[in-house]
């Protein structure tokens, strides 16, 4: 086979347009994550992550080769209120059913304080590896079917689909133990984080029915919260520092 078409200059562009994008639509995927392997031990919880991962490169490789059964998912099924109803569409719609009932329940359990040290610990013990995995596996289905058709409705090119999918999950994997713990770090930042599923959720339900809009906006909404959460920890750590050195 001849792969000399792959090292073009357009070739070379479209891949690396891919793995940015692919990383940036994984972001959703990796605060999931994060969120849900919580409920492990550490060890643990850092196998959960980094499998899961592997499992979206197995899941969008997949994809990749049924690439024109993914594609039809786009065509309608039906109409509700002169909105077309697509499979991909119910599929999305699902995701972001999911993606409100589980971050609500997450939400009220952090502002609630359930998620005390003792209840915690129980929590731990009653959840299993490989019921965090399907947790994990199957968010995974619903961006990776996203994230496959936006590929090939960018590039259309299946090797430079499956080669950016790689290096995008790779780099994935080297840094998601680290975002996850600072995360996880800060009890704001969790609360944080959930809240950028509800709007995830939100707008694959819209998406799922109909409704499109930019995702840049979701994107800078989340983008500018995340800045000004930083500041605010930062501004807190150097009071606590005033403080602790005043005393």
């Amino acid at each position: 086979m001849d792969l000399t078409h792959l090292f073009s200059v357009r070739e070379l562009i479209g891949l690396l347009t891919l793995i940015v994008l692919e990383i940036i639509l994984g972001i959703d995927n990796i605060v999931f994550i994060a969120i849900t392997s919580d409920r492990l031990p550490e060890k643990e919880a850092s196998k959960a992550r980094k499998l899961g991962l592997l499992l979206a490169i197995a899941i969008r490789i997949f994809f990749v080769s049924i690439v024109a059964w993914i594609v039809k998912l786009e065509r309608p099924l039906f109409e509700i209120m002169n909105h077309p109803i697509t499979g991909k569409g119910i599929i999305m719609v699902l995701g972001g059913l999911y993606l409100l009932v589980r971050s609500t329940l997450e939400i009220y359990k952090k502002v609630e304080g359930v998620e005390e040290e003792a209840s915690k610990a129980i929590e731990k013990k009653s959840i299993g590896f490989w019921n965090v995995i399907l947790n994990i596996l199957f968010i995974d289905l619903i961006f990776s079917i996203e994230s496959i058709i936006t590929a090939v409705g960018l590039v259309g090119n299946v090797l430079i689909i499956a080669l950016a999918i790689v290096i995008s999950v790779a780099v994935m994997i080297i840094y998601v133990d680290a975002v996850s713990r600072f995360i996880l770090k800060h009890s704001s930042l969790k609360i944080l984080a959930l809240s950028f599923l509800v709007l995830i959720g939100v707008l694959l339900l819209a998406e799922g029915t109909g409704f499109h809009f930019p995702r840049g906006y979701v994107y800078f909404a989340m983008a500018f919260s995340f800045v000004v959460q930083m500041l605010n920890i930062r501004y807190e750590e150097k009071k606590r520092l005033l403080t602790h050195q005043e005393v």
